[in-house]
């Protein structure tokens, strides 16, 4: 939708700025501010709005703001002495106080068309993901139901404000339309949300039935229903089961939706969160190529945004790979590279979990330093509970801190939290990992050939496996197993394991090693 004023347009369609004839070249982060100050203008807009609208709630210094806004009022022929458009409000914030005009297309019959009351009340879209929670239905014939389905509600909304990179609309605006018959592609526009959640509860008897609908509402696609069963007898446990279960689901499809997104703009278009969203499409096919290249999409983000915590924690997280696989030319410069990311996204990600997660799994992997990168796991755990890349960064840190049992209950509340996730193998691969580390060698071994069903290439998994194997007498498919490893990586050997596996015990180390040496591996 474009907006006219003075001699200015801003078009959010073809995100071009024009000054009468001339197109004005500005910087993607530029280009939202601005709009977000347009479509905002019936207010002072503070600093946290900001943060939150354009840097996902990330911590960015004064002077990168006041950058930002100089090079917006620059855009539109205004300047910080004029304060013609956007202006400074002391203490309070900003606010664009330039007259918008109306301009409407020709139709064919040389008539202005009309513009529809829709078009110009819809919200602009922000860059990254948005949603809606619409209140659930109480779908009994008793209405003094309605309080449970109103804290299925509000319980969604909470836990999804956690997610930092996902803009939540509060609660007080998606109630109002508690009881109405709405088009989720109205509720875009009036919201300025992308995706829409709706749900509804069903009791009969003893039992209660959940169903819930997460919608693209801009074009109206479904991405994902399902339906949560459970007694009465403990009205919140139940609660507050469906709710984690809700978010597990929602939020791989959220992420998937938006890389599909991210992939379908053209390169001339991107941001750094495009750059971030197309190296998450990379990161998650998990082969050396792939990693690369995800590891190229970061760093162009951060470069784009030196500021983007969650890109600065999967840059680290790429190195890890390249670490565990052996896929590193100079192990030592990019051992040190991963901690500095790692260190960057702590730094700027001290409230954003993923962000907390990567980078703390980082510092155990690749800084060697499982017990200071499990603090800030577990900090990322605090802050969502409902996150299973912490859950998953939680397992592994146990297992090189020595804990296989606690490791085992981390990696199974990540699986449960997101059944289909892309990191299965490596999922089942701590489970292994952490069996074969207790002593149990035949529950490690099963779990090592559920592992190489979902990745019968990943090097880590083919270690693992093949230790499990040996040590669980199975000499046949330990050798197998082992020749793949060899194939794929010859110059292997077990000197290596040490280097490549921080665990705080002699005796894990020791284990890993005695099942590789009966696997065939060479000293």
């Amino acid at each position: 939708m474009p907006f006219f004023f003075e001699d200015c347009t801003v078009d959010t369609d073809r995100r071009e700025i024009r000054r009468g004839a001339g197109l004005i070249s500005t910087g993607p982060q530029v280009f939202d501010l601005l709009v977000y100050l347009i479509s905002n203008r019936h207010r002072v807009v503070n600093k946290h709005d900001l943060l939150e609208a354009l840097w996902g709630g990330r911590t960015v210094s004064d002077s990168t703001l006041a950058s930002h806004i100089n090079a917006a009022r620059k855009a539109i022929g205004d300047s910080g002495d004029e304060q013609r458009l956007i202006r400074t409000v002391p203490r309070k914030g900003f606010r664009f106080v330039g007259e918008l005009r109306e301009e409407r297309p020709i139709a064919a019959s040389g008539v202005l068309a009309p513009i529809s009351f829709e078009a110009i009340n819809a919200l602009a879209l922000p860059d990254r993901p948005s949603i809606a929670v619409l209140p659930f239905t109480n779908m009994s014939a008793d209405p003094t139901r309605d309080y449970f389905a109103d804290g299925m509600t509000e319980d969604i909304i909470t836990e999804l404000s956690r997610v930092r990179w996902l803009l939540v609309i509060a609660r007080n605006s998606t109630f109002t339309y508690k009881g109405r018959s709405v088009d989720v592609k109205q509720v875009s526009r009036e919201l300025g949300v992308r995706y829409v959640l709706e749900g509804g509860v069903r009791h009969a008897g003893g039992r209660v039935r959940i169903t819930a609908q997460l919608i693209d509402a801009t074009t109206g696609m479904h991405l994902w229903a399902d339906r949560f069963d459970g007694l009465l007898k403990d009205i919140f446990d139940l609660q507050d089961c469906v709710t984690t279960s809700l978010i597990g689901a929602i939020q791989p499809k959220l992420e998937q939706a938006e890389i599909e997104r991210a992939r379908r703009k053209p390169t001339e278009n991107l941001n750094a969160y495009d750059y971030f969203l197309r190296g998450m499409a990379y990161f998650h096919q998990y082969n050396r190529n792939a990693n690369n290249e995800a590891l190229q999409l970061f760093n162009r983000a951060t470069e784009l945004d030196p500021d983007f915590a969650t890109a600065h924690g999967m840059a680290a997280w790429c190195h890890v790979h390249r670490r565990a696989n052996r896929w590193m030319g100079k192990p030592l410069e990019e051992s040190a590279e991963a901690v500095h990311r790692a260190r960057r996204a702590i730094e700027l990600g001290r409230d954003d979990a993923v962000a907390l997660s990567s980078a703390g799994w980082a510092l155990a992997q690749s800084g060697r330093e499982p017990e200071a990168g499990a603090v800030f796991i577990d900090r990322a755990r605090a802050l969502n509970p409902n996150l299973a890349t912490a859950w998953y960064s939680s397992g592994w840190v146990r297992i090189y801190l020595g804990d296989p049992d606690m490791a085992i209950a981390h990696l199974a509340q990540a699986i449960r939290l997101s059944p289909l996730d892309q990191r299965m193998f490596l999922m089942q691969t701590g489970i292994a990992s952490a069996h074969l580390h207790a002593g149990r060698s035949e529950e490690a071994s099963l779990w090592a050939e559920r592992a190489l069903r979902e990745k019968p290439d990943w090097p880590l998994t083919l270690r693992i496996a093949a230790a499990c194997f040996a040590l669980a007498d199975r000499p046949d498919r330990a050798r197998t197993v082992m020749a793949r490893l060899r194939k794929i990586d010859p110059t292997f050997r077990v000197s290596d394991i040490k280097a490549l596996a921080p665990f705080a015990r002699a005796e894990d180390l020791a284990r890993l090693e005695e099942g590789l040496r009966e696997a065939g591996l060479p000293e």
